[in-house]
Order: C-alpha cells, then sequence, then structure tokens
C-alpha cells in the first residue's frame, strides 16, 4: 500500500513546477484528494498565465502529467493531475 507521504511529495513537486513556469507564484494553488486508491491533485493558477501551464499543443501539461503517472507507478497509486480551467 502507498506511503501517506507519497502523494505529498509529488504534489509538493507540482508546486514546484508550477511556481517555476508562472509569474505569480502566489497564485499557485495545488489542492490535493485522496482516496483509498487513487488520488487527484488540482493546480490551479491565474486565469491569464493558464496557457504558461498548458503549453503550446499541450506539451507542459503532458510533461507533467507524465512525471505524475511515473511518479505513481513508483508509488504502487493512482495519481491524476487536472487543471480545471484548461
Amino acid at each position: 500500500m502507498a506511503d501517506v507521504n507519497s502523494t505529498q511529495v509529488v504534489k509538493e513537486m507540482i508546486e514546484k513546477i508550477a511556481k517555476t513556469i508562472v509569474d505569480k507564484e502566489d497564485e499557485v494553488r495545488v489542492n490535493l484528494v485522496e482516496g483509498e486508491r487513487t488520488a487527484i491533485i488540482e493546480l490551479r493558477v491565474n486565469k491569464e498565465e493558464i496557457g504558461k501551464i498548458i503549453g503550446k499543443g499541450g506539451r507542459i501539461v503532458k510533461a507533467m502529467r507524465a512525471l505524475v503517472s511515473a511518479a505513481s507507478a513508483k508509488f504502487n497509486k493512482r495519481i491524476i493531475l487536472e487543471v480545471p480551467d484548461a
């Protein structure tokens, strides 16, 4: 079974990546909703900067999801990255 801190590590990783990408770091919000076998990481940024998170053709958000997917395989728990307003 996955460690309680495993999803927290992934959440912090996504938060650091997002804060590096956007200009308004203080408006980055990352919420974690955990279930028994699945966790959802919800990333919210300023509406003006959502394009920076998505990237051209969705490349940046796809790369972030690939990192989350790799981490979820390591921690043996399904973790999903959601970007509302995207």
